[in-house]
């Protein structure tokens, strides 16, 4: 297996659905049939299962680890899951499905390859669907997959799955969601999750697990813009090493090559890639995600937080900043405030110029009277920062196009940018 494959055999996904779709028992399903998880996780989930007096396995304790949340029966945290198939290694982002934990959604989605959205056949929509749906678009989640679960209670209806599969690809046209598959599914009886289920004669598309092992997600990431944020830069000072001096980072976009003429930015100077080293090898190339050393031919002055690209396709510095935020914080975002700001490698400090609207999230509707962002809202907000960001929009590069709001005082993470073209 080259590099590459290594590079592209992880698929991120984030789940979302609201309190009683069976989020949990189909994360559990997934485990379970893909043999991901040990027997004696197993005997426990079987010994509570039987202790509740259920009269099936209940896979769902297999994914609620929070103790509050058993004993309410609710997943309140994003919950981060490991799990492999010989095709492919899968992270699970598992979001909370209440309206006011937008901001755990948004952190779990935010690096996601797809989104898989859950709804119960029989109550269809809800508006939280919608709402999950608008916010994978907003984050551009390249792969969008609902789920339509407890067909079994519907009596494997394909007339139920066909209205609901309508309304959404309806819904779905508003928004920008370039890959949707509507799945028909029982969570609780494993139909069409792993394996293809005979009570769905009429459904002719993949099961779950084929889908995620099989989505082509590779061509998702920017290979085009070479956007290279400095993390540190490597001076080892040992005798072996006197001369060695290399900028480490992870490649957030392009392809860098040894031979390639590039920028350092901000400072314009220009050089070329003398090497790129990866661990203790050199490699002739690097790109997404991968993290590694670069030298350079000349002797230029880079230090953290400073971008390396090519010549002629750069990003252009900006201190005027113009994106959608997402509020994580009780105290709501005003005008005239002042915060942390932290983008790809850099820091600086912004100044809330102007909200222009707040989004609501379930009709798309833009309230331009808004004043102030609350926690868990999203709106549209004009910044000036201290330092030029060498930013890209972020529908080209969900890394150089998002950023993280500090609050100086205590230090936490109060808000998620994602930047619009033409700032």
């Amino acid at each position: 297996m080259g590099a590459t494959d290594g590079q592209m055999d992880l698929l991120r996904f984030a789940t979302a659905g609201s309190v009683d779709d069976g989020k949990s028992t189909l994360i559990g399903r997934l485990l379970f049939d893909s043999k991901s998880i040990f027997a004696d996780q197993l005997e426990a989930v079987e010994k509570t299962s039987t202790d509740k007096g259920h009269g099936y396995v209940d896979l769902s304790l297999l994914t609620d680890g929070l103790r509050s949340e058993r004993e309410q029966g609710i997943t309140i945290d994003v919950a981060y899951r490991y799990f492999a198939t010989p095709t492919r290694k899968f992270i699970i982002a598992d979001t909370p499905g209440h309206v006011q934990y937008t901001r755990n959604m948004v952190t779990g989605a935010s690096t996601a390859d797809l989104g898989l959205v859950l709804v119960d056949a029989r109550h269809g929509l809800t508006e939280q669907s919608r709402r999950h749906a608008v916010l994978l678009s907003l984050l551009r989640v390249p792969h969008l997959v609902l789920c339509i679960n407890k067909m079994d209670l519907v009596d494997w209806s394909e007339e139920t799955y066909e209205r609901i599969h309508a309304e959404f690809t309806q819904f779905a046209t508003k928004l920008n969601i370039p890959d949707l598959e509507v799945i028909p599914i029982s969570a609780l009886n494993g139909d069409n999750v792993v394996d293809r289920s005979e009570n769905t004669p009429w459904y002719h598309g993949p099961t779950l697990m084929h889908h995620l092992e099989h989505v082509h997600v590779a061509s998702d990431r920017d290979l085009v813009d070479t956007r290279f944020p400095v993390q540190y830069v490597v001076r080892p000072k040992s005798d072996e090493h006197h001369d060695y001096r290399g900028y480490a980072g992870q490649v957030a976009g392009g392809v860098l090559k040894k031979g390639d003429e590039v920028i350092v930015l901000p400072s314009g100077m220009t050089s070329k890639i003398e090497a790129i080293d990866l661990f203790d090898e050199e490699v002739d190339e690097a790109f997404p995600p991968m993290s590694v050393t670069v030298r350079l031919e000349d002797d230029v002055d880079v230090s953290r937080g400073d971008m390396i690209a090519r010549v002629k396709n750069a990003p252009k510095p900006s201190q005027d900043i113009d994106a959608m935020v997402c509020w994580m914080t009780n105290e709501p975002l005003r005008p005239r405030q002042k915060l942390a700001i932290k983008h790809t490698t850099r820091t600086g400090r912004a100044m809330v110029k102007d909200i222009q609207y707040r989004l609501d999230v379930n009709s798309l509707h833009r309230d331009q009277d808004a004043g102030e962002l609350g926690l868990n809202e999203i709106g549209r907000v004009q910044l000036r920062t201290t330092v030029p960001l060498l930013c890209d929009p972020y529908s080209k590069n969900r890394t150089t196009g998002s950023f993280i709001l500090i609050d100086e005082a205590t230090g936490v993470t109060v808000g998620a940018g994602m930047i619009n073209s033409g700032s």
